[in-house]
């Protein structure tokens, strides 16, 4: 394992210098705003620990201000109101354009603020943005309703559903995927016709903040999008206003607690993606080389800060040394330095915070016996919030490495004898937002999957996805499911009208 750091700021764009070089504000009403208050955060590069730049922190007040311009525009009436299906289509197919067009400024935005690799934040994060807003565009002429026929005596009846926006959507997004997750709850929320106010995570608001900039510049009225960022106390003021009238949140199942507990004061309705503690099942009869590959990119994949990631590694006990070693050897070969440097393969973690915790969970697990195969509890280099893959053997499944969400590039690998065996293990868990199962013999294969529950399951492959897919979880996972056609349910509402016919 090596790491590498480079000077960030060298090989900056133009617009991506500009937009640094004075303090973010809040995006209200279609205008950029200060806070009212006044108050400012900063937004630090994780891999040098330098400030970025200033950002306006949004409190109660400037909630109050969004949510009032988000309800002026989703009246009847309004501008957004009056636009046609067609015309939603069109604009949400433009964003698709300018997010395409602004790829490289958007990467390095997202690089700069979380830390990840220039290149997978441009061919990952920001090619799925843009195909997710085209992918949309297609759904908004498509919501549609039903008739059905009643069964009433002597009497004409035509009854009929329909689709309609619920209203004023708070999205609340974290730091793992800024512009991804801020994505997933702006476009299907206006696709539908609502209106938003987005809080994207104290640790990441540039790109929301650029996203908000392409969003007028494609033509999306005036409070139809608000951006507001700050820290918990911004959130917990959108959650708990009576304005608002849906909560869309992907986060720690900690906090989506709390959320619901909040939105029971208008029973606003509300979707929760949350944590994961994904079991990836490996076979004896697997392709171990590609069983490898698979665990390596389950494990390791955004620096660990992924919610579906497969920390928990199980493996036939025929051939977990085998396996084990493959991990082992290929989490040592990962390059660990600045995301602006070609030659790196992981970035650092996103903050000190989460470095500390990430850290404490590897020193955790060595005191309670657990042996390090792969990484180190040390910190790596003088400055940046690095993080060595990190594989962990000799767990037991009472140890927190292995019962609590981790949010960082550490696995834990369990051998096992018996298919029984591991399903129990594997489910044996509150969390079931991911799964996995490598075996040639396809029937175990599906039927182990089946018995996994998660909201997603892969066979012999891992983090394969599509934007036509939905996704959510089964447990403390979460609530309701985003992407595909299902990710239009959780922002509609389902009216049934019945009329006489004389």
């Amino acid at each position: 394992m090596t790491t590498t750091v480079s000077n960030d700021t060298a090989s900056l764009l133009p617009s991506v210098s500009s937009f640094l070089s004075s303090p973010r504000q809040l995006l209200i009403d279609g205008e950029w705003v200060d806070a009212q208050d006044g108050r400012t955060f900063a937004t630090l590069n994780p891999a040098t620990e330098e400030e970025l730049v200033q950002v306006a922190q949004g409190s109660a007040a400037d909630v109050d201000r969004a949510v009032a311009a988000a309800r002026r525009a989703f009246e009847a009436g309004s501008p957004w109101a009056r636009m046609t299906p067609r015309e939603r289509s069109h604009l949400l197919w433009r964003i698709g354009d300018l997010v395409e067009a602004h790829a490289d400024e958007l990467a390095q935005l997202e690089a700069l603020d979380n830390g990840k690799r220039v290149e997978a934040a441009r061919d990952g994060d920001v090619a799925t943005t843009a195909e997710l807003f085209r992918y949309f565009a297609g759904w908004a002429t498509k919501i549609e309703g039903t008739t059905i026929p009643m069964s009433v005596p002597d009497r004409d009846f035509h009854a009929y559903t329909r689709r309609e926006p619920i209203g004023v959507v708070a999205g609340i997004v974290p730091w793992n995927f800024p512009l991804l997750m801020a994505a997933f709850k702006i476009i299907p929320a206006i696709t539908a016709g609502n209106t938003v106010i987005l809080k994207p995570a104290e640790q990441t608001p540039l790109t929301a903040l650029r996203l908000g900039e392409l969003l007028l510049e494609a033509g999306v009225p005036a409070g139809v999008v608000n951006v507001v960022p700050g820290f918990g106390d911004t959130g917990a003021a959108l959650v708990d206003h009576h304005g608002v009238d849906k909560v869309a949140f992907t986060g720690s199942t900690e906090v989506g607690k709390k959320i619901a507990a909040a939105a029971s004061g208008n029973l606003k309705k509300v979707s929760l993606e949350l944590g994961g503690k994904a079991p990836n099942i490996i076979f004896d009869d697997a392709d171990i080389d590609a069983a490898i590959a698979g665990a390596v990119l389950g494990g390791y994949f955004n620096e660990g800060q992924c919610c579906v990631n497969g920390s928990r590694l199980y493996v036939h006990r025929a051939v977990f040394d085998e396996v084990v070693e493959g991990v082992a050897n290929a989490a040592r070969a990962i390059r660990v330095g600045s995301g602006f440097d070609p030659s790196t393969d992981m970035g650092p973690l996103v903050s000190q915070e989460q470095h500390e915790k990430v850290l404490g969970y590897i020193r955790s697990a060595l005191a309670d016996g657990a042996e390090v195969t792969a990484g180190s509890a040390d910190r790596v280099g003088e400055r940046g919030y690095f993080v060595q893959p990190t594989l962990i053997t000799s767990v037991t499944e009472d140890m927190a490495v292995q019962t609590d969400e981790i949010f960082g590039p550490v696995v834990t690998a369990i051998p096992f004898d018996s298919e029984d065996e591991v399903v129990a293990a594997a489910n044996n868990t509150v969390y079931g937002l991911a799964a996995g199962v490598w075996s040639k013999d396809i029937g175990r294969a599906h039927r182990v999957g089946g018995r996994l529950r998660a909201g997603t399951v892969w066979l012999n492959t891992w983090h394969a996805d599509d934007v036509t897919l939905p996704r959510g979880g089964f447990k403390q996972s979460g609530w309701g499911r985003e992407l595909g056609a299902f990710g239009l349910d959780d922002y509609t509402e389902l009216k049934t009208v019945i009329a006489e016919l004389r």
